[in-house]
């Protein structure tokens, strides 16, 4: 606890600019006490600030809520009897944790946007702040061993599958530290068990439906969470996948993030049925507010247990908004009005509506956001740090890593005469 109040200290004297001392008092007398003057003999006394200190009293953790019943949005379904519940329960750890982790998405796009600007990050990087809802609240309702596959927008979900701030903006920068060594870039960062961004639109769907059938034919009981964007709805391997996958009971979540632009055309513009939840057809549907964690979360483990009792794939849409435009190239407001976008950021941002949900039901402190704020700030630009600075990958790795697991073969250049070696 001491070391958690010097941490807290700290971190408010350099926002505040001011000398700050926590006090916690569950350790001394209660001063407000009838028998505080006969145990102020016996009990220590909190000690005295020095000159010019302000005071804040801290709360001991047994003064917080440590766990709340939530109600969420009711989920819409499409050929299911019931839905998710209307109620989500959430620990206080969980919420520090949701919180921790989303804030870091947030933190790491935003710094990938000003390294973009400084162009120090080149060619293409599509950004995932204002939908980090979806990548923790899927994460949190599944196990580290059932699999993940998803378009470019990827960033949020390389973290959430175990990958460090400082390798992920390391590979958007092309530097050897990176995820991929520098040689993926911003759609193609892989972990175990993350079968990365995909460049060419809605090709990871017919992928995620084969990982399924994989997961399947091993009987390992896990699932493939598999990724598109309501760009992505339309095209016809979808539909083909969508058909395998029914006709084979394969344990495949869909998941169509939307986020109501397709590039720069709204989904209105761009498709006759904006139902994309029944899409499926045959394949059972649900609709969610995928600006809310705690939902997205909820709806995710009833797809999964879903897929787990052999019921075959499920079709989930989030219904969410990106900040930044389509990639980094598009200014994102020749579109959509400013207006627009200020408004989803106060009404419906995933960080400050579980932030909220929280500090009024006491399961935590506004003093904890903001140390956690300032440690996530730090993170992040140390990574970037690194990121700006390590050497990027010489050219004798360019052609490495072609195959896995086998031996060294050479691989001719850009003439014939010009010969590397590819090392597994």
């Amino acid at each position: 606890m001491k070391n958690m109040l010097t941490i807290i200290s700290n971190a408010l004297c350099r926002i505040t600019g001011k000398n700050v001392l926590l006090i916690d008092l569950s350790e001394y007398v209660s001063l407000t006490s009838p028998a505080a003057p006969a145990l102020a003999k016996t009990q220590r006394q909190p000690p005295k600030p020095p000159p010019g200190a302000r005071v804040v009293v801290s709360r001991s953790y047994a003064d917080f809520t440590p766990q709340a019943t939530f109600d969420i949005k009711k989920c819409e379904v499409h050929r299911l009897e019931e839905g998710p519940a209307g109620k989500a329960e959430l620990t206080r750890e969980q919420g520090l944790q949701y919180y921790r982790t989303m804030q870091t998405i947030r933190r790491m796009e935003l710094r990938a946007d000003q390294l973009y600007k400084q162009k120090i990050i080149r060619g293409f990087c599509h950004l995932y702040d204002g939908q980090e809802a979806c990548a923790v609240g899927i994460e949190s309702a599944i196990n580290p061993s059932d699999h993940l596959i998803t378009a470019y927008r990827s960033h949020g979900y390389t973290y959430t599958r175990g990958v460090s701030v400082k390798e992920i903006l390391a590979e958007l920068t092309g530097r050897k530290g990176g995820v991929a060594k520098g040689k993926g870039g911003s759609m193609h960062m892989y972990a175990p068990h993350f079968y990365g961004g995909n460049g060419i639109v809605g090709a990871q769907i017919p992928l995620g439906a084969g990982i399924a059938l994989a997961c399947q034919y091993q009987g390992n009981n896990q699932v493939c969470v598999t990724l598109y964007g309501d760009g992505a709805a339309n095209q016809g391997q979808l539909f083909e996948s969508f058909n395998m996958a029914a006709l084979w009971k394969l344990p495949c979540i869909f998941i169509c993030e939307n986020n109501r632009y397709g590039m720069g055309t709204s989904v209105e513009r761009a498709s006759a049925s904006t139902d994309y939840y029944m899409r499926g057809d045959f394949i059972p549907g649900i609709r969610v507010d995928g600006m809310d964690v705690l939902c997205v979360r909820e709806a995710t483990k009833f797809a999964a247990d879903h897929c787990r009792a052999g019921k075959g794939p499920i079709v989930m849409e989030l219904q969410t908004y990106r900040y930044h435009g389509h990639s980094m190239s598009d200014p994102g407001v020749s579109y959509r009005t400013r207006e627009e976008i200020q408004e989803v950021r106060s009404k419906s941002d995933p960080i400050s509506l579980l932030k909220e949900r929280m500090l009024s039901s006491n399961m935590a402190s506004a003093e904890e956001f903001k140390v956690i704020d300032v440690e996530i700030r730090k993170e992040v630009e140390e990574a970037a740090q690194f990121a700006t600075s390590d050497p990027e990958p010489p050219l004798e790795e360019l052609c490495n890593h072609i195959f896995y697991n086998e031996a060294p073969i050479e691989v001719r250049g850009t003439n014939p005469w010009s010969k590397l070696k590819s090392v597994s």
